[in-house]
């Protein structure tokens, strides 16, 4: 397996500029020839289709909601980064290249990090054209605020629906180009497989969700924009419906998978309520720029809130990282809490969960004011808990967010299958080891917007159009769609006893217990045999009812298990690989005496990029060097 990460030459600043120079174009005569498939209408999905079609190229957009409107970007909440430098704070492009590499702890590709500072601001100018209702300040400027790892206010929003906002944009902007019949819209269609053919991806298989109608739709490239992993812990703070099957079929079919282990753990999450629960809601980051975090500072104090006078109170964000407080990165405040919780200092009934207080901020600047910022997730949060976050502190701890893992990609988002491109979450390119908040918005719209429009071009240009593709008439579109059947019939087929959402509880609880905020040799090898003891027992076990040939939501989250299922097992091998403690990536045996993270760059300044070998054989594992000209490496500190 070659890993071409194909970087261009020159200074790091110029990269992107002189790409864009030197890069291979398609007349727009001949992009009209060209067909291209999307995965996904999320922010990554719904930006790339939009601004391919208005390009010119004949695009087919695929999601497995009923509107790309339901896709999970609606639910990112605290804002967008971007280098604007709005405050006259000393922001700049160098500046959040800086903090997003410092963030991922010198685990991501430099020119990579660099492209995305770069293309951030005009995301903003994009946004705001499109009629995206950012907060403004009180002249008319557009707002900032403050995220975790940053000593600058450079995060955009839309008070506590910023995700919604931008969907809506990207979604207007799609819509358009369905009218004009240059997007072929397919809701309701789940992606099972990628076509391979030639040594190129060429097209995908598709289930539609309603009627069982297995089909296969050719393309002369392929963008899977489908979002991350995360509900391989079951609870998380995902759509029920987020899933990793597209990279994971992608990834059986020859496609990198990079830095499995890579997952981050938010620190603001409201606290799981009981063992039934199906899935966690977060509190935006947002929040830590008025909410101070702390636990009280004598163990096993169970009193009320505020009964607690401010001398028995712990703001430990504060007071082990002053020089950020409560603005630490998540990786950091989430073992932060994690601890305070171990030494039985934790709140709430479970003892797993810290306070976040806004009584200080309401004290400074009113109630209103902190009404028209946060409102709608002080609403929010008493929806779901009964409480009132205004006369009493939040309860928060931390859960999985988040996925910096993904398929491997080079710096054109071209995975090492030549047609496959991979957007957003979906890739594991730009996050390193942990994610900043606020730049998750950023990549996806980066790479939609921005930077495929370039590279697909570039790819293209070298591929001999051919028009209309008939999917139907070659042996490996005929020979992919067969596999597919067979892996329906097989979940069928089981009859076992057991449904889905119990398989995918356990395996939940395993990876969380074994391959969540701490990890160990020993409880990660423990973790591996685990799952492989579940995956083997959801083959002999697993109950899918009904048929394959109509509506089954049974068979289609089955199908999702038991990708994560094999997908599970990859994450703990990865994290048993990386003999070292980086970001979201905390080995025990790799730590400083006060708890941080010690890394070995010597052995691992590189992405871990998997091969897959087979049914029941062990993946191979491939290295990228990460190289940096312009960073010097050095122990993270945010005290």
């Amino acid at each position: 397996m070659k890993l071409e990460a194909r970087v261009p030459a020159g200074p790091l600043a110029d990269k992107w500029k002189n790409f864009k120079a030197s890069v291979r174009l398609v007349s727009p005569a001949n992009k009209r020839k060209y067909e291209v498939i999307v995965v996904g209408t999320g922010l990554a999905g719904g930006s790339a289709a939009a601004s391919l079609a208005e390009l010119g190229y004949r695009v087919k957009s695929f999601c497995f909601h009923d509107s790309p409107r339901r896709a999970h970007s609606i639910a990112a909440q605290g804002g967008i980064n971007a280098a604007k430098n709005y405050q006259n704070d000393g922001d700049s492009v160098r500046r959040l290249f800086q903090d997003t590499i410092k963030g991922g702890d010198f685990r991501s590709r430099e020119a990579s990090v660099y492209r995305l500072a770069e293309v951030s601001m005009n995301i903003i100018d994009q946004c705001v054209a499109q009629g995206v209702p950012f907060a403004r300040e009180y002249g008319g400027l557009l707002a900032n605020r403050s995220f975790g790892g940053a000593q600058v206010s450079r995060t955009f929003y839309a008070r506590g629906a910023t995700g919604q906002q931008l969907l809506l944009g990207a979604y207007a902007a799609l819509n358009r180009q369905i009218g004009q019949g240059r997007v072929q819209m397919f809701p309701r269609h789940e992606m099972l497989d990628l076509v391979v053919a030639d040594g190129k991806a060429q097209g995908i298989i598709t289930r539609n969700l309603v009627t069982g109608e297995l089909k296969a739709h050719a393309a002369d490239a392929v963008l899977l924009c489908t979002g991350g992993y995360g509900n391989a812990y079951y609870l998380s703070t995902y759509a029920r419906g987020s899933n990793a099957t597209a990279i994971w079929r992608a990834h059986r079919r020859g496609a990198a998978f990079a830095n499995p282990c890579f997952t981050q753990i938010h620190p603001t999450c409201i606290p799981v309520s009981g063992e039934y629960q199906s899935k966690l809601t977060l509190m935006s980051e947002s929040l830590r720029n008025d909410g101070r975090v702390w636990v009280p500072k004598q163990s096993g104090d169970r009193r009320p809130a505020a009964k607690i006078p401010e001398a028995e109170r712990d703001y430990f964000l504060e007071r082990i990282y002053p020089s950020y407080g409560n603005l630490a990165p998540r990786d950091i405040a989430s073992r932060a809490a994690k601890r305070v919780c171990d030494e039985g200092r934790g709140v709430g009934g479970s003892g797993l969960g810290v306070y976040m207080d806004f009584s200080e901020a309401i004290s400074r600047l009113g109630q209103r004011t902190v009404q028209e910022r946060y409102g709608n997730l002080f609403n929010m949060y008493h929806e779901i808990t009964g409480e009132n976050a205004y006369g009493a502190p939040m309860r928060i701890f931390p859960a999985v967010h988040y996925t910096m893992g993904g398929l491997w990609v080079d710096y054109h988002l071209m995975s090492n299958l030549p047609g496959l491109f991979v957007l957003g979450e979906a890739n594991y390119s730009d996050h390193g080891a942990n994610r900043l908040g606020a730049s998750a918005l950023m990549q996806g719209l980066a790479d939609g917007y921005f930077v495929i429009p370039y590279t697909l071009g570039d790819y293209l240009s070298q591929q001999k159009p051919a028009g209309p593709k008939q999917a139907a008439d070659t042996e490996a579109f005929w020979q992919a769609t067969e596999d597919t059947q067979k892996r329906i019939q097989r979940l069928l087929g089981v009859k076992g006893k057991r449904p889905v959402s119990e398989f995918h509880r356990q395996l939940g609880r395993i990876l969380w217990d074994h391959c969540g905020m701490s990890r160990s040799r020993k409880g990660l090898e423990q973790g591996i045999e685990a799952i492989r003891t579940l995956r083997q027992e959801f083959w002999q076990d697993v109950n899918v009812p009904g048929s394959g040939e109509d509506l089954n939501q049974s068979l289609e989250k089955a199908g999702r298990v038991s990708d994560f299922l094999e997908l599970g097992e990859l994450m703990c091998r990865d994290a048993l690989e990386r003999e070292e403690s980086c970001g979201c990536h905390f080995r025990e045996e790799y730590q400083t005496s006060d708890g941080e993270c010690t890394r070995k760059d010597e052995a691992f300044a590189h992405v871990a990029a998997w091969e897959y070998a087979g049914e029941g054989k062990a993946a191979v594992r491939h290295a990228e060097p990460l190289k940096y000209e312009e960073v010097s490496l050095a122990t993270r500190s945010y005290k």
